[in-house]
C-alpha cells in the first residue's frame, strides 16, 4: 500500500464532546455496553457450543454472527474507552490503516453473513423435511468462509484506495473511529476513480446482499402463505423474524451513511448512525436472537442450572 502524503504520521479523534464531564460519563456508558456485548457473546457462543439441541445450521450462523460481532465491537470500544480518559486523542497511521481495514473487513463479513442466514431460513421454510440435508455442515462452513473472504478481500481495496489520498495537512478527524466519510473531508481532492469504487462495493457488497435477502424474504412469504393453518404460518414466520429485525436494523444504518455522496456527509449526524451500527448493534444481536427463541431460553436456563449445581 503506498501513501500519498507521509507529512501526516497520525490522526487525532475527536470523539463525541471535549466536555471532561461528559466524556466519563460516556466513558462508564460505552464500558457498560462493551461490558454487556462480551459477555452476552460469549453466553450465546458458549451456548451454541454446548448444547446439542443448538446444533442445528441456523444456529451455527447465529453463533458466527456473535463471534463476529465480538471482534467487531473490539475494533472500536476499546479504542474510544481510551479516548474518553486521556489527554491523548491521537492514533497513528497505521493504527489508523488497520482500524479501518478491520471495521471495513468485519462489516462486509457481517453484510454476507446475514444473507447466508436468509438463505437458510428459506431452506427451512420452504423445504423442512429436507433442510438438513439441504443446508449440510460443508455446505454452512463453506458459506461462512465466502463470508470472510468476499469481506477482507473488498476491505483490501478500500483500504488500499482510501489510504492512497492526499491529506492536506489537517489530521483532525471528527469522529471516534477511522471511517470513509471523516477521512474524506480530510483529503485534498477525491478524484471521480474513488467515488466509483465506493459506488462498486456499496453496490457488491451491501445492495447486492440486500437485494438477495429481499428476495429470499419474498420466497419465504409465497411458502408461508401456502401453510394451511394459522398456527403454522405464525411458527414460520416466528423462525425468521429475528433475523429479519436484525436486517432491517443492520443494513438500514449502513446505507444511510454510505449509500450518499461524500459532498452531504454530515459528519455530526453520521456519528450518531454510525455508532448505533459498530457499537450497539453487537450489543443488541444477543438480545435479538435469544429472548424471542425459546430453545436459547432453555439452553441459557440448563446452564445456569449446571453453574448452580456446581457451586
Amino acid at each position: 500500500m503506498e501513501r500519498s502524503n507521509h507529512t501526516v504520521t497520525e490522526f487525532i479523534l475527536v470523539g463525541f464532546t471535549t466536555d471532561p464531564m461528559m466524556q466519563l460519563v460516556l466513558f462508564v456508558l460505552f464500558l457498560g455496553v462493551y461490558s454487556v456485548t462480551v459477555v452476552g457473546n460469549t453466553i450465546l457462543i458458549m451456548l451454541i457450543c454446548k448444547d446439542s439441541r443448538l446444533h442445528t445450521p441456523m444456529y451455527f450462523f447465529i453463533g458466527n454472527l456473535s463471534f463476529l460481532d465480538l471482534w467487531y465491537s473490539s475494533v472500536y470500544t476499546p479504542k474510544i474507552l481510551v479516548t474518553c480518559i486521556s489527554e491523548d486523542k491521537g492514533i497513528s497511521f497505521a493504527g489508523c490503516v488497520a482500524q479501518f481495514f478491520f471495521s471495513a473487513g468485519l462489516a462486509y463479513s457481517e453484510c454476507y453473513l446475514l444473507a447466508a442466514m436468509a438463505y437458510d431460513r428459506y431452506v427451512a421454510i420452504s423445504n423442512p423435511l429436507l433442510y438438513a440435508q439441504a443446508m449440510s455442515r460443508r455446505l454452512c462452513n463453506c458459506l461462512v468462509i465466502y463470508s470472510y473472504a468476499g469481506g477482507f478481500v473488498n476491505a483490501v481495496i478500500l483500504t488500499s484506495n482510501t489510504f492512497s489520498l492526499e491529506f492536506c495537512g489537517n489530521n483532525v478527524i471528527d469522529d471516534f473511529f477511522c471511517d470513509v466519510p471523516p477521512l474524506v473531508k480530510l483529503a485534498c481532492d477525491v478524484e471521480e476513480s474513488y467515488q466509483a469504487v465506493l459506488h462498486f462495493l456499496l453496490a457488491s457488497n451491501v445492495v447486492a446482499p440486500s437485494v438477495f435477502i429481499l428476495a429470499s424474504y419474498l420466497f419465504i412469504i409465497h411458502a408461508i402463505l401456502r401453510i394451511r393453518s394459522p398456527q403454522g404460518r405464525l411458527k414460520a414466520f416466528s423462525t425468521c423474524s429475528s433475523h429479519l429485525i436484525s436486517v432491517t436494523l443492520y443494513y438500514g444504518s449502513i446505507l444511510y451513511t454510505y449509500s450518499r455522496p461524500s459532498s452531504s456527509y454530515s459528519l455530526k449526524r453520521d456519528k450518531m448512525v454510525s455508532m448505533f451500527y459498530t457499537v450497539l448493534f453487537p450489543m443488541l444481536n444477543p438480545m435479538i436472537y435469544s429472548l424471542r427463541n425459546k430453545d436459547v431460553k432453555e439452553a441459557l436456563k440448563k446452564l445456569f442450572r449446571f453453574t448452580l449445581s456446581e457451586v
